[in-house]
């Protein structure tokens, strides 16, 4: 938590002390399917990608790269009338895979309250709801996004979303239906986190209902704060068809489930040429304890940790900014710690294993709007290991 503080005030001292009002058009991020919202033809098609070449560099040893269409997505978008309308995402991943990333309806009551249904994007954080190539910094997403809120986070519910433009707020709040802790195995543990319990609209399956929710705030120029939640259990195929008197069996049942407490805070501010972004994950998990013993496997006992815990703090500044060109090349740096393993119940222990720092550096040119070429060394380094790994990573996205 100590760290977790330090973020917070690193965010803070961030912040300009001076206020000036920006409007909805300068200061509200959009991501691919905002673009299409936001657009008024009947059919619209839009769609992002990225290709990825990723090097493990070890100076005792030879390795292969890896070379990856790692994502193509296409949207599309209808507008029965100005008020209702109907967003879906196709993403193809490593050219073999096929998802529906997003499939929702919207009916807009008012400029300020629209309502949602469908598969949604859960509105944790930063990258979840802004996970196109150019819309972040290097090559590959911040870890923390990949086994806390483990991008891209999607399920299906309904709620409600809008603007309050007086108070330059944006808001988001949903119910949907939450992670797969238990179907006949555990898919949860230390080692990836939250992120194999994602159902992502897949024949999806509820035993209760977890509410999410996020408030950003974009009233300073230049600046955008965001505050997310997300509270619930995870689902088990074990209350299925199990009688209300049936107490051993409800017992076993609730064994299986996990309760799910998660928060995050994030701020980007640009100024000028310098670009800085933070972002902080708290998440706290109840019965553990019981959930790695019923999950254990061979004598083996499973490893979910109490709470994971994760943040990063990155400047980004653009050197071609006084030039006289719509180009941008941006150096960054991002610093970003993972622990998995934050705390743990007394049955087990914590495995340094999980707690990791990563340093990425690298360049974003920006060849026009909707076209980057990324390069970056990223260092990772786990508790228990004395030398940090290191990756070169290249490649190029698109988003239109």
């Amino acid at each position: 938590m100590k760290r977790g503080f330090l973020f917070l005030m690193l965010v803070l001292m961030a912040v300009p002390g001076y206020s000036q009002k920006a409007t909805e058009e300068t200061n509200i991020y959009k991501n691919a399917a905002d673009n299409l919202l936001s657009n008024d033809s009947k059919l619209v098609v839009g769609g992002y990608g990225e290709v990825h070449y990723n090097q493990p560099l070890d100076g005792d040893t030879k390795n292969n790269g890896k070379l990856d269409v790692h994502r193509i997505v296409m949207l599309f978008g209808y507008n029965f009338s100005d008020k209702t309308r109907f967003i879906t995402e196709l993403e193809f991943e490593h050219v073999k895979e096929l998802y529906v990333e997003q499939a929702f309806l919207q009916y807009q009551l008012s400029r300020s309250v629209n309502l949602r249904g469908g598969l949604m994007l859960v509105p944790m954080g930063i990258v979840n709801e802004y996970h196109e190539p150019t819309t972040f910094h290097g090559v590959e997403r911040p870890w923390i996004d990949k086994y806390i809120a483990p991008t891209t986070w999607r399920e299906i519910g309904f709620g409600v979303t809008g603007n309050i433009l007086p108070a330059s707020l944006k808001y988001q709040a949903y119910l949907m239906n939450g992670f797969n802790g238990f179907d006949g195995s555990a898919n949860l543990g230390g080692k990836n986190g939250l992120r194999k319990g994602r159902q992502k609209g897949a024949e999806s399956y509820i035993s209760s209902p977890n509410f999410t929710g996020k408030i950003e705030y974009y009233g300073i120029r230049g600046l955008n704060i965001g505050l997310s939640g997300y509270f619930g259990k995870t689902q088990t195929t074990l209350y299925d068809g199990v009688s209300e008197s049936d107490d051993a069996a409800l017992a076993m049942a609730d064994s299986s489930a996990v309760g799910v407490s998660m928060i995050g805070v994030d701020a980007r501010y640009s100024i000028n040429a310098l670009q800085l972004r933070g972002q902080y994950y708290y998440a706290g998990l109840s019965n553990t304890d019981e959930y790695n013993v019923f999950t254990s496997e061979d004598g083996t006992l499973n490893d979910l940790g109490s709470a994971m815990t994760g943040y990063y703090v990155e400047a980004a500044y653009d050197v071609l900014r006084s030039h006289s060109t719509e180009k941008q090349l941006m150096p960054f740096l991002r610093y970003e710690y993972l622990d998995t393993h934050s705390d743990v119940e007394d049955n087990i222990s914590k495995n340094p294993a999980y707690e990791k720092n990563i340093i990425t550096t690298g360049l974003t040119l920006s060849l026009t709007q909707g076209a980057v070429v990324k390069a970056d060394m990223q260092f990772v380094k786990s508790d228990n290991q004395d030398e940090y790994q290191k990756t070169f990573n290249v490649g190029f996205g698109v988003m239109f």
